[in-house]
């Protein structure tokens, strides 16, 4: 199903698989506003939808945006507080790449009544349908697990100093999810040793794993920030790279058979 915001896929297993920064559309009435370059929507987690179609077919269900985040970030807040207090972040909508450099032309950035037009057109619908499915997947199993899926390039010295490992895993310091399966999905990652991983380092989950994770009310979320460079390359045009991300979907696949066969 869709409203043109977003499509929902409907599985039968308790898992939703959430792709917040997939999209790439910039409506035709806004990209006056955007440089020439931000229209290219570079900070995408490119792919992702691809190369986690698989979970559709393992019964989980799949919500996947069709705005770009440059438009409004559906992991913010939609009061547009900071993610990671104390350091650079990007806003509820962004005015910068994750390289430091401005997106919009000059005097061309929202106003804070395009900013409440754009929470009420693409990012309180998504965030409706995203509640309305984990509640039917509750309602049905008795709990439910997010995976809020992303990806960034390795490495970004405005956003974060060195180069991260290829995942990482947040549960908001262990906080929202149960700390079993937590331990699970790390076990996943420690069983393997082809790609680097850590769990709740810069990226311990956004406004989605922070919001919607309360384990003590049977909704456990989880936050995977996975480098580009595990499935795709990492400089312009940003292609998919089919030997990564075949190499790279088999550990994929545990994680989310983890999550479905996992109990609280």
């Amino acid at each position: 199903m869709s409203d043109n915001v977003y499509t929902l896929h409907r599985g039968t297993r308790p898992l939703l698989v959430s792709l917040p920064h997939v999209g790439t559309v910039i409506p035709a009435d806004q990209q006056a506003r955007y440089t020439e370059r931000a229209l290219g929507v570079e900070d995408t987690d490119w792919f992702l939808d691809r190369l986690y179609g698989f979970a559709a077919d393992l019964g989980a269900s799949l919500i996947v945006p069709r705005y770009s985040r440059y438009l409004v970030d559906l992991n913010r807040p939609s009061e547009n507080t900071p993610m990671y207090a104390g350091q650079n972040n990007t806003e509820l909508c962004p005015t910068r790449h994750f390289t430091g450099e401005p997106i919009y032309r000059a005097g061309q950035a929202p106003d804070e009544t395009e900013i409440r037009r754009r929470v009420a057109t693409a990012w309180q619908p998504y965030h409706d349908a995203l509640r309305d499915e984990l509640s039917r997947i509750h309602a049905l199993h008795g709990h439910v697990v997010l995976f809020d899926g992303h990806s960034i390039k390795s490495e970004l010295p405005w956003l974060f100093e060195g180069r991260l490992p290829h995942m990482n895993l947040g549960t908001v310091g262990g906080t929202s999810c149960a700390p079993s399966l937590r331990d699970a999905l790390a076990a996943v990652f420690a069983a393997q040793a082809s790609y680097t991983h850590v769990v709740d380092g810069r990226f311990k989950g956004g406004h989605i794993t922070r919001q919607y994770g309360r384990p003590q009310q049977g909704v456990h979320t989880v936050q995977l920030e996975m480098c580009w460079r595990a499935y795709m390359e990492e400089t312009p045009p940003y292609r998919w790279h089919e030997g990564r991300a075949a190499e790279v979907t088999p550990l994929l696949r545990r994680l989310v058979q983890t999550m479905l066969a996992w109990q609280p």
